[in-house]
């Protein structure tokens, strides 16, 4: 199977990075300033951004973004400099980055769940020159001593009279953009590290433009979508799915400052969202509401998903309910500036347990431990090569060299690729469960728990084992007390092979723990659950 079907923009093999060869797209916009130029010239008058009571044409986020641009080369800041941007969903987090881009800037783009000691590393790591800041988050930033490189710090505030931000936009636009190369550093996202510190994933102009491109033709996105930013901005999925995505098809992005099912639904319906890209649990979430029935979400015809399984059970409800509404998987990461497999949408039903196609120019292959590549349908690690793979870290060689060969990113995850082309992930290599040489994939457990009415969400770890080496453990966040233990491995008995099935569970009615990115935190998990052992044994 291939994209045969969609106009997908003709492409062609380019030189990239000094030594890689990928397919990129003959025409394209040269840099994320010259798209966002393109929205404005193309539909000046067009919706660009909502949130709350605000709204934006193109032209006016362009007219704003070059006289912001102004304000930043009057601090002094020069081609290439670092902004560092500490600001949740909403319109100056959209206006900061197009206004670093008109000035050739690079967005380093900080989580506002971050601490202070996480705040200082990467202030540290990439030199950055400016701050820009939410005014409720002040007490978070470190002292200068630990920031020598920061010359300036901008608040942004509710109130447009007090923000500092605000005066920036004072300034006469520059009379043109700065001449910025394709392979330029645009973005810098650090990695939630799971060992070691963070590292700066360094997203050129041509990675993000081969993103938005890929949006923009496998979702097939027009100027009269209107894509619903549920997901923090502050993160792969929303700077580029959501934003880039939207300055690619000049669509509307309506901003959410915080995912919550009741006003997630309103909004969508006040404002005949047509698209978004969330995770599987915020799709639960909405079902669960008592009143979704009386919302219009008639407009709605693109349900992105991933970072985990979509069940069985939400796919058939979404299909009931929104007949109109296409699920697509898609799976990535920041290294790869999101997207590397998206699954058409009319193929999603029939292959839940896939995450989809190689998106348009993605090679995807799947190696064993001595990198030879595998065959068919066997199991190994996922190493992906595109147009919107990143170049490195940042002042990081020594971990790009590890990360990368040949142009290909070693993924981490565990996976295979059928003899159709559909991709199947089965889970991180450092979350396989090995119980005495039977492999267990947490993933395959927990999209059997989610099919369970009684579970919201579940994380599989492993339990050490004096015999095994390793059992299976589960923490299950479920809808109430009523359901037990015994009935959820009856469940999984019925479903899986016998040591598949958790031997040991924790049932809670809280939330599982998520990172700045959303993802669930199984270090943590980990973590209490070996002091709960411990505690036990003695």
């Amino acid at each position: 199977m291939d994209w045969s079907q969609y106009s997908i923009p003709p492409m062609r093999l380019e030189a990239r990075f000094g030594d890689r060869v990928v397919p990129a797209f003959c025409e394209r916009p040269a840099s994320v300033w010259a798209m966002i130029a393109e929205a404005a010239a193309g539909h000046p008058d067009g919706e660009a951004l909502v949130c709350g009571g605000r709204r934006m044409t193109w032209r006016e986020v362009a007219q704003q973004s070059a006289q912001i641009a102004a304000g930043f080369r009057k601090l002094g800041l020069q081609r290439g400099d670092r902004v560092a941007l500490l600001v949740s969903n909403r319109i100056e987090f959209v206006l900061a980055v197009s206004a670093a881009a008109y000035l050739g800037l690079v967005s380093v783009i900080l989580s506002t769940r971050q601490q202070k000691p996480e705040i200082a590393y990467v202030l540290t790591d990439c030199g950055a020159k400016l701050l820009v800041h939410e005014a409720r988050l002040a007490d978070r930033l470190p002292d200068a001593r630990d920031v020598p490189d920061l010359v300036h710090r901008i608040s942004v505030d509710d109130d447009p009279r007090a923000s500092q931000f605000a005066v920036l936009a004072d300034h006469a636009p520059l009379p043109e953009p700065a001449a910025v190369g394709e392979e330029d550093t645009a973005m810098i996202l650090y990695t939630s590290g799971t060992t070691g510190r963070p590292k700066g994933a360094m997203l050129a102009h041509c990675n993000i433009i081969h993103s938005a491109m890929v949006y923009e033709a496998c979702m097939e996105l027009t100027a009269a979508d209107r894509s619903i930013a549920a997901v923090p901005l502050a993160h792969v999925t929303g700077v580029v799915a959501n934003i880039m995505s939207m300055v690619r098809c000049a669509g509307t992005l309506i901003i959410v400052a915080e995912f919550k099912a009741a006003d997630y639904l309103k909004v969508a319906a006040t404002e005949r969202a047509t698209q978004t890209v969330m995770v599987p649990a915020m799709y639960n979430l909405c079902l669960l509401q008592a009143d979704f029935d009386s919302y219009d979400l008639s407009a709605w015809r693109i349900g992105g998903f991933g970072g985990a399984p979509m069940p069985i059970a939400t796919i058939e409800k979404l299909a009931a309910k929104i007949p109109g509404l296409k699920l697509i998987n898609a799976y990535g990461s920041t290294e790869t500036t999101s997207p590397s497999t998206i699954m058409p949408p009319e193929l999603t039903a029939g292959h839940i347990d896939s995450v989809g196609l190689p998106c348009p120019g993605a090679d995807i292959i799947v190696v064993d431990a001595d990198g030879r590549e595998l065959p068919r349908g066997e199991i190994g690690e996922i190493w992906i090569r595109s147009g919107s793979v990143i170049k490195g870290y940042w002042s990081n060689p020594k971990a790009t060299a590890e990360s990368f060969t040949a142009g290909f990113w070693h993924s981490g995850d565990l996976g295979s690729i059928d003899e159709a082309n559909f991709v199947r992930v089965f889970d991180r290599q450092k979350d396989m469960i090995n119980r005495g040489g039977l492999k267990i994939y947490s993933a395959e457990v927990e999209s059997v728990l989610a099919g369970h009415p009684g579970v919201v969400e579940s994380a599989i770890i492993a339990k050490p084992c004096p015999v095994l080496g390793e059992r299976v453990h589960a923490v299950i966040v479920t809808r109430g007390s009523d359901v037990s233990a015994e009935a959820l491995r009856a469940w999984c008995a019925e479903r899986l092979s016998d040591y598949k099935v958790p031997e040991t569970m924790d049932l809670t009615v809280e939330p599982l723990p998520r990172n700045a990115n959303g993802k669930v935190m199984k270090r943590q998990l980990r973590e209490a659950s070996a002091a709960t052992w411990a505690a036990v044994r003695q």
